[in-house]
């Protein structure tokens, strides 16, 4: 999602329809979150920015703790000497 990796755009919708407003707002209450974050959200299912990465979320074969354990050891990889660098 480039609204979190960069610059983040801002939209104005006209034209919103009281019937519109008081959906989005009751589908924002139900899930607790922002009118913004549900429009966001509904935007981003309708044009399939998502859409990719749930199909290939049946190629993932990790578990958490293989991500746990992964992780672990590369940050052991990344510790660095300062005794050879002196």
């Amino acid at each position: 999602m480039c609204y979190h990796a960069c610059m983040a755009r801002q939209l104005t919708i006209r034209g919103v329809s009281d019937e519109l407003a008081r959906r989005l707002t009751r589908i924002s209450r139900a899930q607790g979150r922002s009118v913004n974050a549900s429009a966001l959200a509904i935007l981003e299912a309708a044009v399939g920015i998502h859409a990719r990465r749930e199909r290939l979320k049946r190629f993932a074969t990790w578990t958490p703790e293989d991500v746990r354990d992964f992780d672990k050891v590369l940050a052991d990889q990344r510790v660095i000497d300062d005794g050879l660098w002196q």
